[in-house]
Parts: C-alpha cells; sequence; structure tokens
C-alpha cells in the first residue's frame, strides 16, 4: 500500500513543476483587475520612460473609437488603480447612450516592487507592489466609440477621466493629426507645378 505523503512526493517528483515555465502573478486575478494573467519574471527593473524619437507614430492617432484622449505633457507611469479610476468614470459618464464602449490602449503588464522607508542597503529586491505601464508622449489613452455620442457628452467624460491621470492630456478625434513626441506632424502638401506653355504651331 502507497501512503498519502509517499504518493504526493512521488507525483511532486515526476511533474514539471520545477521546469521552467509561466508563472501565475501574486494571488489569484480576477475579471475586474487590469493585472497579465500569467508573468515569467515577477521582480523586474524600473526602466525609464520612452522617449519617441525614432520617428514613429504608432499609437498616437485613433484607432477604435471616435473621440479619446492622449498624452501632450510629459510621459508617465500608469498604475492598474489609476487606469480603472479612469475607466470607470468614463463608462459611468457614457452609460445612457446604448451600445457605447470604451477602449483602453495601454495595459499594466510592469510589476513594481518597492522597500519600505529607512531600510537598509540591501538584503534583496523589494516587495511586489502594483501592475504599472510606461507610456510616452503622445500615445492614445482611452477612446470612446461603438455607438454615434454627442462630441459635448464625449468630451466631459473625458475631460473628467483626464483630472484622474498624473499628466497633461488633449481631446482628440478622428481628424486629429498624429504626433511625435512634442511636435504635431502636418502632412505633406504636394508640390504645385507650374502650367507648362502650350506651344502654339507654327504656320510657315
Amino acid at each position: 500500500m502507497f501512503s498519502l505523503p509517499s504518493l504526493r512526493a512521488s507525483l511532486v517528483s515526476h511533474s514539471n513543476i520545477h521546469a521552467p515555465s509561466l508563472i501565475a502573478p501574486f494571488g489569484a486575478r480576477f475579471r475586474s483587475q487590469l493585472a497579465p494573467r500569467q508573468v515569467e519574471h515577477v521582480k523586474r527593473h524600473k526602466g525609464r520612460i520612452p522617449i519617441p524619437t525614432g520617428g514613429s507614430t504608432k499609437g498616437t492617432t485613433l484607432a477604435y473609437g471616435d473621440w479619446g484622449i492622449r498624452i501632450k505633457g510629459m510621459g508617465v507611469r500608469f498604475s492598474a488603480k489609476q487606469l480603472t479610476t479612469a475607466e470607470e468614470v468614463i463608462k459611468r459618464k457614457i452609460k445612457v447612450v446604448k451600445g457605447a464602449k470604451v477602449y483602453l490602449r495601454v495595459f499594466p503588464d510592469i510589476p513594481v516592487c518597492i522597500k519600505g522607508n529607512e531600510t537598509r542597503m540591501g538584503k534583496g529586491k523589494g516587495t511586489f507592489e502594483f501592475w504599472a505601464t510606461r507610456v510616452p508622449t503622445g500615445r492614445v489613452i482611452f477612446e470612446i466609440g461603438g455607438a454615434p455620442i454627442r462630441e459635448e457628452l464625449a468630451r466631459e467624460a473625458l475631460r473628467q477621466a483626464a483630472d484622474k491621470l498624473p499628466t497633461t492630456m488633449e481631446f482628440v478625434t478622428r481628424a486629429s493629426l498624429p504626433r511625435l513626441g512634442n511636435m504635431v506632424i502636418q502632412p505633406e502638401t504636394p508640390p504645385v507645378q507650374a502650367p507648362s506653355a502650350i506651344e502654339q504651331p507654327v504656320v510657315s
């Protein structure tokens, strides 16, 4: 007969528990939480806010909705709680419009670890605190669409959401031009050619 402890030990030894694989994040992830389902490294370096200098304007214009907000000031690190609060403000404001949707264009997938105040140096990295994402200047954060929404209602909803975020935002539409950092990219105008003189036939 196999005892329960020996059976458990044999199952653990023959399983792939120690194999390098994705591990679940800290605790259970609920449906309403903005957190990745699985992560490979639970502690990462702090990193820096990216500066868009390469010439790419990806993510600076609307892709799903008709109205939106994007970062006009300095790039910032948003926490999952800040994004959730701003999203709830928008949903509460536009719930009177049937079929309206809110699109979140960024996702907090970077774990932030913090050590306590007045802690001696060393003894490893701090403990996990919250999920965050680093967003540069010009990126679209929220979009509203899915149903026809009046511009006045969209502006008010997105203004209240921008007040919850720790940077300066600007209201954008489908006609808004893309941004490259602090610079708005103007479309190139084709060169205007001078009308050529029509040659008259020479009568001899």
